[in-house]
Order: C-alpha cells, then structure tokens, then sequence
C-alpha cells in the first residue's frame, strides 16, 4: 500500500506535495518496514513490478484527489536505481499519466545520486526526456552520496531533498548548520528550490525559514498518512483558505 508524507512550502505553509512512501501489511507479520523488504526486492527483481505499480498507483491517487476539487499537489515518487536504468522508463511514467489523465507537471521523480553517477550522460538524457514530458525532477538525500558539484550542475533537476541526517540536530550542530546553509545558498544560486526532510521540532522549522529553505516535510507537520487521511489535511487546507478568501471579501 501507499502511504503520503505532505510537503509544505515553507512560505504560505500550504501543502503543495505529497510524497508516495510505500508500505507493506503482511497478513501474518502485520506491517513490514520498506527497510526489509525493499532489498530483497532489489535482489529478486522485484522492484520493476513493484516501482511500476507504486507509479501507476500515486498517479491515480493524485487524479482521485483533483477530480474530488482537493487542492493542487505534486506527488513525488520514489525510483530504484534498476527502474530508473530501464529503456522504456520514459515511455512507462507517460503511459501512467496518460491511462490516469494527470498532468505532467503533477507529477515529481525524485533521484539519489548513487543512482546517477554509473552512466552520466544516459542518467542526464533520460532525465531530460521526463522533463521535456513536465515532469520534476528532484534529488534525494543531497550530501549523503557523492555529490560532485560537477555532475549537479549538469542535471536538470527542480528540487534538491536536503537529507534528514543534516536537519537532525539542528540548530544545535554547528557542522550540520553550515551545511545546510550552504546547500539552501548553492541551490538559489542555481535556481534550484530546497526541501528539507525530517523536519520534527519548532526549533528545527525556524531555523530552515529564517534560512529561507523553501519546503520542508517530516513529523512536525504529519507522518505518512493513509489517503483518507492525507485527504483529510488538503481539505482542511480547501476550508481554510476559502474562509480566508470569504474573510477578505474575495469570494
């Protein structure tokens, strides 16, 4: 099943993402952590049918959401580095968007760098034929990997993830503070917008603003919730605004 952890912007505190995390309940063993059996899907091959359904169905789910009048949100989705080296990767995420009737630009592929950097320019290609479709792009756990300022400068990515490792301690850690503000003044420099993940305090949230980081997700604002219940936040968010657009004498 599909879980999804909303993504605020930072500025307005609206959710404006959602990012599909999956989940397995087994009838015996009841909820199994993507941690174990992640890997052994890797192992036997399979995460293609697996990454394809997850795809197929954070596509529907969106659609469902927009047809229900609940506000516009991308939903991101997870790739395996085996689903993203697949040839008809490209032709697999148009065909889900297309069978579902999404826009393009609802829709975010979220990269790690390890995943990227065996075959550069067949990764850049590929990635450039998603975002010629109006797919975002975005990098995951920035810092964490091999992040060559060379390679990022070549990827036409929309977003990077700032990983939770380095959001952790904040403000506290003064290493984990000055990356981070290198890594929110790096991506404005390249026009690149921020996500900081695991973002769990108020302390960590005022930090990350005052920085101007421009989205953010983790327990401060929900965990990864069921569709119901992520539903359930972007109606609030509908009802919320519209009353202060009532209140404002604007509808």
């Amino acid at each position: 099943m599909l879980h999804y952890q909303p993504q605020l912007d930072l500025y307005t505190k609206n959710i404006i993402g959602m990012e599909a995390l999956i989940r397995w309940r087994h009838p015996d063993m009841g909820m199994v952590s993507p941690a174990k059996f992640i890997p052994l899907a890797e192992r036997t091959g399979l995460i293609l049918p697996i990454g394809a359904w997850v795809l197929w169905q954070a596509c529907q789910q969106n659609k469902i959401w927009r047809d229900a009048g609940l506000p516009w949100v991308r939903m991101a989705i997870n790739l395996s580095a085996r689903q993203f080296r697949r040839s008809d990767l490209v032709q697999q995420v148009a065909k889900a968007l297309q069978d579902v009737d999404l826009e393009p630009d609802a829709l975010e592929i979220e990269l790690t760098e390890s995943m990227l950097v065996d075959d550069v320019q067949v990764a850049i290609d590929t990635m450039r034929h998603l975002k010629s479709m109006g797919v975002s792009l975005s990098l995951d756990d920035f810092g964490t990997g091999y992040s060559s300022l060379s390679y990022l400068k070549r990827f036409p990515i929309d977003r990077l993830k700032i990983d939770q490792s380095f959001v952790r301690e904040l403000p506290a850690d003064a290493d984990n503070a000055a990356i981070v503000d290198a890594v929110i003044s790096m991506a404005h420099s390249m026009k690149l917008r921020v996500l900081a993940e695991g973002v769990e305090t108020i302390e960590q949230l005022d930090y990350l603003s005052a920085r101007l980081c421009d989205e953010a997700q983790g327990y401060h604002f929900a965990r990864p919730l069921p569709a119901e219940e992520a539903a359930g936040l972007l109606q609030k968010q509908s009802d919320r605004l519209t009353g202060a657009a009532q209140g404002a004498g604007l509808v």
